[in-house]
């Protein structure tokens, strides 16, 4: 009898696409290293592949879940299984990443500078190894994030997830700098922290159950035999720690403002989308079995329940209290993330199936919300479209590093509607205020479970936290809303933005030549934040 009794390609297109595309890059690259733009041509193509691939399962019931990589034993267990919040997932992650793409596509500049790879005396520290490893980077991370949503095995979980983390740390660190090279000094270590979680946690959960695959009968036997309980219990606590280290919980999160500020902005936002998704798609897998154990079983388990839920609660309160004193805005949205985080692990300090959908709910409102306000800052600290005018050659007065701070957003929504009312819907929704109606209806999402288990005192935490986020979020906002500083309006030139002739967007409206892919990705994110803000249903509908 065959190991695999059945193989579904297009089931596993959400992970082939990305993989896939990222061995045609480098093959590409090895031929053809100064086609950067064909780099990052076959990146978009291969994540909207995907993405497309992902959306029926997305799109399907929870009744007839995706299945491939199917085993005769134990029990028929299939290797992959997405069903719907699984779906949504990979396409969340698949979109934030052709997002961050966008944002780093490559310029004429790159080109030129490409062409002295190798000669004489060329300078080769800009290129921090090239379009094609950028790209390649970031499929392969990708294609973790959307193969660990759907892994149910042991080692198909623990592969991919380090598949979506291993590259992020070569992704910070390309920017060639000390602040990037400790940002990825602390991403590495972390990460090495928690892969000694995981796989210990792996080791008793199939010391507990006597099964390789994460199975909610498996988990339900165990629970029922005292001797077996601890084991699965300390088992699944290890699993949720080391899954805590990606998610940027608290006290597992202290790589994230340094590696969201040492790495470009488009970096931070992967960091800040893509990576997340992946972590949370990895705690519904673990997770997962106790909601499928049934009342019993999640009694059982209560230990684990009563850590995600004291996770949560700290994760919010030091995100936002930290975030509330930041004058980075980098900075500022590394620590929202820490924050949103313990938003998106609320929910599952209830162990039924509506919990992991109001998870995955929050999480995909905060990911578009977010892909806007990183999208913005990239425009605002390439552009110059900050206060402050210009100086010469199109750079802004406030030198390069002017867009990362939060006076260089004064007067935005006045002087530069577009981008200025971008990131305010982006900071609204984050807040949970109109017209960020999205933001509202995940914040509900996330409190309905906690409430309706009849935990009160979270559910109080979870309040106070909303309206502690709030003053973090206005504090931004009411900076876009000031009269602009003198001279505010002064236009850099096409040097400046770094397009090129006929590659930008008319500075009147953005500050600056906006190149076409930034703008694609600015439509792109704030066209679904718009439209989410809307009909939130369309998002959250994908969840059922």
């Amino acid at each position: 009898m065959n190991a695999v009794a059945t193989l579904d390609w297009l089931v596993l297109g959400p992970v082939v696409a990305p993989a896939a595309g990222a061995v045609v890059v480098l093959v590409v690259d090895a031929f053809a290293p100064r086609l950067s733009r064909l780099h990052a041509m076959l990146g978009v193509v291969a994540l909207v592949l995907g993405a497309a691939l992902a959306l029926p399962t997305a799109l399907g019931s929870a009744a007839t879940p995706r299945r491939s990589l199917c085993l005769p034993a134990p029990d028929g267990a299939c290797l992959y299984e997405a069903g719907p919040v699984a779906g949504a997932l990979q396409v969340g992650a698949l979109l934030a990443a052709l997002v961050v793409l966008l944002l780093a596509w490559p310029d004429r500049a790159s080109q030129e500078r490409l062409s002295t790879v190798g000669a004489p005396g060329g300078d080769t520290a800009p290129l921090r190894g090239g379009p094609a490893v950028l790209v390649s980077l970031v499929l392969a991370a990708t294609a973790g994030a959307a193969g660990v949503a759907a892994a149910h095995d042991l080692g198909s979980w623990l592969v991919s997830l380090e598949l979506a983390t291993l590259p992020a740390i070569a992704l910070v660190a390309l920017r060639a700098t000390p602040d990037a090279g400790r940002g990825a000094l602390a991403l590495l270590t972390t990460s090495l922290v928690s892969f000694a979680f995981v796989v210990m946690g792996a080791a008793l959960w199939l010391l507990a159950t006597a099964q390789p695959v994460f199975s909610g009968t498996a988990a339900a036997a165990a629970l029922a035999d005292p001797e077996r309980r601890a084991v699965l219990v300390l088992g699944l606590l290890l699993l949720v720690g080391g899954v805590g280290f990606k998610l940027s919980l608290v006290p597992f999160h202290v790589w994230t403002p340094q590696a969201y500020s040492g790495g470009t902005e488009p970096v931070a936002t992967f960091l800040a989308a893509t990576s997340k998704v992946a972590a949370l798609a990895a705690l519904l897998v673990v997770l997962g079995p106790l909601a499928a154990a049934g009342a019993v079983g999640a009694h059982a388990a209560t230990p684990v329940l009563v850590v995600v839920g004291i996770l949560a609660a700290v994760s919010m309160t030091v995100g936002n209290l930290v975030a509330l004193v930041q004058d980075d805005p980098v900075r500022l949205l590394a620590w929202s993330t820490v924050a949103q985080a313990g938003w998106v692990v609320l929910p599952l300090s209830v162990a039924t199936t509506q919990a992991g959908q109001a998870s995955s709910g929050y999480l995909l409102a905060y990911v578009v919300a977010t892909l806007v306000a990183f999208t913005v800052v990239h425009l605002v600290t390439r552009t110059g479209a900050g206060a402050g005018g210009t100086g010469a050659a199109g750079t802004p007065a406030g030198g390069a590093g002017r867009g990362r701070t939060l006076a260089a957003y004064t007067g935005l929504l006045r002087r530069r509607p577009v981008l200025g009312g971008a990131l305010g819907l982006a900071l609204l929704s984050l807040a949970g205020l109109p017209p960020g109606v999205l933001g509202l209806v995940a914040k509900v999402l996330a409190l309905r479970p906690v409430v309706g288990d009849g935990q009160w005192v979270l559910a109080l935490v979870a309040v106070a936290n909303a309206v502690l986020g709030i003053a973090v979020y206005l504090r931004w906002f009411t900076v876009l809303l000031r009269d602009p500083e003198p001279g505010a309006d002064a236009v850099p030139t096409a040097e400046g933005a770094g397009g090129g002739a006929g590659e930008g967007w008319p500075e009147e409206l953005f500050g600056g030549r906006v190149p076409r892919p930034a703008l694609v990705a600015l439509l792109l994110s704030g066209g679904v934040l718009v439209i989410a803000s809307v009909l939130p249903q369309l998002v959250l509908g994908l969840l059922g």
